[in-house]
C-alpha cells in the first residue's frame, strides 16, 4: 500500500511533526511505501493562481507533483494543528490547489461525483481546547469539515475516514503525549493494514 502523509506544522519539534514520525515509523514496520510531505519545508504556495481554478487547467510543477503523489496513493495521512477552527492556511491552499476538478471531483448534471472512493483518509489534528468544551461550545467543526467538506465531496467512503484529534497539547504531559503517539501507531495499523 502507498500513503500520502501530509505535514502541516511549521515548527520541527512540534507534537505534529512527532504524529507523522510515529505514523510513518508505523507504515514502516507494516512494509508499506509511503511519502511525507512536510507543506512547511518544502515551502508550498497556497495561493491558487485564478489560472489553474478551471477544469484542465495546467498546474504549477511542484503542485502537479503533489497531485501525482495523492491520486497514485491508496492512503492519505493528514496531520496540523487546529488553528480558528480549521487547519492552517498552508494545507488550506494545499486543498484548493491539488483536490482539482477533473481530478479529485467533477460536477455532474445529477451532482458531485467524487473521484477518490477508494482512498483510505486519516487525519490527526491537535488543539488546545479541552475536548468537552470544542464540543459543547464550538461543535467540532473540523470534523465536519474533514468528513463531509472535503474527503465526502470528493468521493472518500465514510468507513474508509477517521479522524483523531489529540488536546489539551499546552497542558499535556510527556506521559500523555506518549500514550497518543502509541494511539497514532495503533490507528495507522488497524486502518492502514
Amino acid at each position: 500500500m502507498k500513503t500520502l502523509i501530509l505535514l502541516a506544522h511549521q515548527r520541527p519539534e512540534s507534537f505534529c511533526h512527532a504524529i507523522a514520525e510515529a505514523a510513518a515509523e508505523e507504515l514502516t514496520r507494516l512494509g508499506h511505501e509511503f511519502c511525507l510531505r512536510d507543506l512547511y519545508a518544502d515551502k508550498f504556495d497556497p495561493v491558487l493562481p485564478d489560472e489553474e481554478i478551471p477544469k484542465g487547467s495546467p498546474a504549477a510543477p511542484q503542485v502537479q507533483e503533489h497531485v501525482d503523489e495523492l491520486m497514485s496513493s491508496e492512503g492519505v495521512i493528514v496531520v496540523h494543528p487546529n488553528w480558528w477552527a480549521g487547519p492552517p492556511a498552508i494545507l488550506k491552499g494545499w486543498l484548493d490547489r491539488c483536490l482539482r476538478p477533473g481530478v479529485a471531483y467533477d460536477f455532474m448534471a445529477g451532482g458531485i461525483q467524487g473521484h477518490l472512493g477508494d482512498k483510505r483518509v486519516l487525519v490527526f489534528s491537535t488543539s488546545n481546547t479541552p475536548r468537552e468544551i470544542e464540543l459543547k461550545v464550538y461543535g467540532d467543526p473540523l470534523e465536519n469539515f474533514w468528513k463531509t467538506c472535503v474527503w465526502r465531496f470528493c468521493g472518500v467512503k465514510e468507513e474508509n475516514y477517521l479522524r483523531r484529534n489529540f488536546e489539551s497539547i499546552v497542558m499535556s504531559t510527556p506521559e500523555e503525549r506518549a500514550e497518543w503517539l502509541e494511539a497514532t501507531r495503533a490507528i495507522v495499523r488497524e486502518r492502514m493494514a
